[in-house]
């Protein structure tokens, strides 16, 4: 875009880590890149002001956990079934062996999950997580006690079910 220089720059570098980050919030590829398209149309808006005052990169992440968590104020988007298309980008994101834990992460409710992911994946502090999201401290560490909890005994089932452990 010639009116927004670095902008183009800013995407090409930083489309992958953005995916990533969005597939960790969501748990679904392709949720993540709808997530990713919104955050970057609303960067884009915004570019002037960022570019000078802020870092773009930490406002397109904090619009990314926003925009997620938005969706606890709305019903439930409809989630078709069937088989879904191959994975584009398949490097982005974790391969069939890695997946066992992103499935678990996938079926915590979203606050827990952008809790936990906020927290161990973008390494923010409580204060931070709070004012990202919009909740309070406390709020944010009894869901991190909750998802990781839900997290410690949905794998040690899992552990169990398959014979690992003795």
């Amino acid at each position: 875009m010639d009116d927004e220089p670095g902008f183009d720059d800013f995407v090409a570098e930083q489309t992958e880590a953005l995916l990533r980050y969005g597939y960790v919030l969501t748990g679904n590829p392709h949720d993540a890149a709808d997530l990713v398209q919104e955050a970057l149309i609303r960067l884009c808006g915004a570019w002037p002001r960022v570019r000078r005052k802020d870092s773009p990169h930490s406002y397109v992440r904090t619009t990314m956990a926003r925009l997620h968590i938005s969706v606890w104020r709305r019903r439930r988007r409809e989630h078709l079934t069937g088989a879904p298309p191959d994975r584009v980008h398949r490097e982005v994101f974790p391969s069939e062996e890695e997946q066992g834990l992103w499935r678990e992460l996938a079926a915590l409710p979203r606050r827990q999950r952008a809790v936990l992911v906020l927290r161990y994946y973008e390494q923010l502090s409580d204060a931070e997580i709070a004012k990202v999201l919009g909740i309070s401290t406390g709020t944010v560490r009894s869901q991190a006690f909750r998802g990781l909890d839900k997290l410690r005994s949905s794998l040690l089932s899992s552990m169990e079910t398959h014979g690992s452990m003795r």
